[in-house]
């Protein structure tokens, strides 16, 4: 089975998801189940079709965090040493060279990926150009609007 790597924020953040589709979720649409099948003919009974639907929603869903958790590789970013240089988990602060502009990314799994809060994936273009790369290095990313070049600023690893 192949390893994903996730950082120890995004894995917790799947077990609380997981954890509450299985003690909220989960009861709460075998409850309403229960309810819509009391009202008689479950041929048109909409209740109970939409609770099915959002019952089968639930379980693939649980099924997906399980699977996913089964497969990662928790990383505990606080404990790395890269001497420095960018690995999966850093977080980063780059300069553009072009607009001066400051930019601080984390390099996180795919399921953590979150741009608007700094966290991008592994596999994203940004990233793959980043690794391995220290201090005071520069760097060409192929971006949509054209190639960007940033300076990397500093490398920390919280």
């Amino acid at each position: 089975m192949k390893r994903v790597p996730i950082t120890l924020r995004g894995a917790e953040a799947l077990r609380n998801e997981l954890r509450k589709l299985k003690s909220e979720s989960r009861p709460a649409i075998i409850k309403a189940i229960a309810e819509a099948r009391s009202h008689g003919d479950l041929s048109e009974n909409a209740e109970y079709h939409a609770a099915r639907e959002q019952q089968g929603f639930i379980e693939g869903r649980i099924q997906e965090l399980e699977a996913k958790l089964s497969s990662a590789e928790v990383i505990d970013v606080s404990t790395l040493d890269a001497g420095g240089r960018v690995v999966f988990g850093a977080t980063v602060e780059v300069e553009d060279e072009d607009t001066g502009a400051r930019l601080t990314w984390q390099i996180v799994g795919e399921d953590e990926a979150d741009i608007k809060a700094g966290r991008i994936s592994i596999g994203s273009p940004i990233a793959r150009a980043l690794v391995g790369k220290q201090e005071g290095d520069s760097v060409e990313v192929a971006a949509p609007g054209g190639a960007r070049n940033y300076e990397v600023i500093a490398v920390r690893y919280e």
